[in-house]
């Protein structure tokens, strides 16, 4: 399989049905930056999307992954280059899951040495184990929400957002416990609840608009964080008594704000071509 000649056999089959970069990922739902990648032969497309890929351009998933037009009466031919294919195709997969396998192992054991120095330093100095619980906690947490993106990618993301919104408040819990400091979970856990909803209102505008048009998405995400900040301010300042707005608050609402301008802006200029994709 050969990654440019697909791209360049794409960017053909699109070119035929009267298609520009734009209408094609719009089709698919995705952005004009993966079409481009495809046809200048830097990556491919992804599995879930190459059936419809093929019914748009009009052609089969064998020609698409043959990076050319197959004479479907030689079936002999025809049958040889799907089974090269599919074998490569399976290879392909095979790799990227050990790779995965090996960064997750790797990681893994990253998280575990860090886990077995907190223990040794807290048993040589103290005898017992005192406040190595507190860093071994955290250090769990982190890999419990972190090692799906870690093992599955992009798809892993949801499921490391409901391992988060899961896990936030008995971690919140345990470390309050441990450290003795009942704020720790008081003020902690209104703010992760307002941060929780506020990441899966993000995930949600990503995942309605962010596949075609991602300035846009991000521009949302920066008007959304205004509100957000305004929300976090007000549960500290009834708290701990702190002023809802400050100078810097200002500051951040004002380049908040620059931000989804210039993102705004840029998805249109970009929309009407001004912008090279």
């Amino acid at each position: 399989m050969n990654q440019k000649e697909i791209g360049k056999f794409i960017a053909k089959s699109r070119k035929e049905k009267k298609l520009t970069q734009m209408q094609l990922a719009e089709k698919l739902n995705i952005t004009d930056r993966a079409v481009s990648k495809w046809e200048t032969g830097k990556s491919m497309p992804d599995s879930s999307i190459m059936l419809e890929l093929c019914n748009i351009l009009g052609i089969t998933v064998n020609e698409l992954l043959s990076g050319e037009e197959i004479d479907t009466e030689n079936m002999e031919s025809y049958q040889k280059r799907l089974d090269e294919n599919l074998i490569t195709l399976k290879r392909k997969d095979e790799n990227n899951m050990k790779k995965n396998v090996m960064i997750s192992i790797l990681y893994s054991g990253t998280f575990l040495t860090g886990i077995m120095v907190c223990l040794i330093c807290n048993l040589a100095i103290s005898g017992n184990l005192t406040w190595s619980l507190i860093p071994i906690s955290s250090i769990v947490f982190a890999w419990v929400i972190s090692f799906p993106s870690i093992i599955l990618g992009k798809r892993g993301i949801i499921v490391s957002l409901i391992s988060l919104s899961v896990f936030i408040i008995p971690y919140l819990f345990l470390l309050s416990s441990l450290i003795k400091v009942k704020e720790v979970f008081s003020i902690g856990a209104g703010m992760a609840v307002v941060s929780i909803v506020f990441l899966w209102i993000i995930a949600a505008v990503f995942n309605r608009i962010g596949k075609t048009r991602k300035l846009i998405a991000l521009g949302i995400t920066f008007l959304l964080a205004i509100p957000f900040l305004f929300t976090i301010n007000g549960i500290l300042s009834n708290m701990i008594a702190e002023p809802i707005l400050d100078i810097w608050d200002m500051l951040s609402i004002f380049l908040l704000l620059i931000s989804a301008f210039i993102s705004f802006l840029y998805d249109y200029a970009k929309k009407k071509g001004w912008i090279l994709p």
